[in-house]
């Protein structure tokens, strides 16, 4: 089998990397990239209001990444008072490594319906909540607090854009590399390559290939797109998207 990485780099890379080392043949084909967020001017202002007790969220790896460069670039730190939160563990890891704070996070998923499960979110009437996160997303996290009675803000930290491909061109050559098996890790990134394919490579090979997929939320978004032979991997993290694939 070959297989066909979408997520950007430098995850994508690593991946195939990994892939590669264990004798897979594996591609990258990154569908997105990133730029910064056109709310990052307004980061030091929104981590100056929190207090002690409000809550610091970090939905992703890059927008831990995009925040931290801005702090340097504006000469400050990350802030004492709050209580920092990620969504996942490589992500966690990410914000305590630039930090230096303890992180909570889900030891289970990493989405936001195991996030709100966190004991220490079952009570933040009056408090506030920071989340850093790239262009659109899912709402369900600020909904929920509001909710429960926080003052909700996000911060867009970076923006996720599509790379631009000649879609015949693509899927002429990644057929031809018997490419078999799509690793894809959010909608957007999906939605983006099936309206890349043309019809006919899509009906012929796209939607022929396995999809390994990050939660049963993509994995019911494939399934309308038409793909019938889908795996979801336990996170979506690269040691997740290995023990799938392996």
């Amino acid at each position: 089998m070959s297989i066909l990485v979408t997520r950007p780099s430098p995850a994508g890379d690593q991946l195939v990397s990994r892939l590669r080392a264990l004798g897979q043949v594996a591609w990258s084909f990154p569908l997105i990239e990133f730029t910064p967020g056109r709310e990052l001017p307004l980061l030091a202002g929104h981590l100056g209001a929190l207090q002690a007790d409000d809550m610091l969220f970090a939905l992703s790896q890059h927008a831990v990444e995009f925040a931290h460069a801005r702090l340097q670039q504006d000469g400050l730190r990350w802030p004492d008072a709050p209580r920092y939160f990620a969504i996942g563990r490589t992500t966690a890891l990410a914000l305590h490594t630039e930090s230096g704070k303890d992180v909570r996070y889900p030891l289970d998923r990493e989405i936001s319906e195991v996030l709100l499960q966190l004991p220490e979110l079952q009570t933040v009437v009056g408090k506030r909540a920071l989340i850093l996160r790239g262009n659109g997303g899912r709402e369900l996290l600020g909904d929920t607090l509001r909710e429960r009675g926080a003052e909700v803000t996000f911060c867009e930290c970076y923006q996720r854009c599509n790379k631009h491909y000649d879609g015949a061109e693509e899927a002429m050559r990644w057929q031809s590399r018997g490419v078999t098996t799509l690793v894809v890790t959010s909608g957007e990134m999906l939605q983006h390559l099936w309206s890349l394919i043309p019809q006919w490579y899509r009906e012929n090979w796209l939607l022929r290939c396995r999809l390994l997929v990050v939660s049963e939320r993509l994995a019911n978004l494939a399934r309308e797109l038409g793909w019938q032979d889908i795996r979801i991997a336990d996170n979506a993290d690269n040691d997740a998207l290995l023990r799938a694939l392996q």
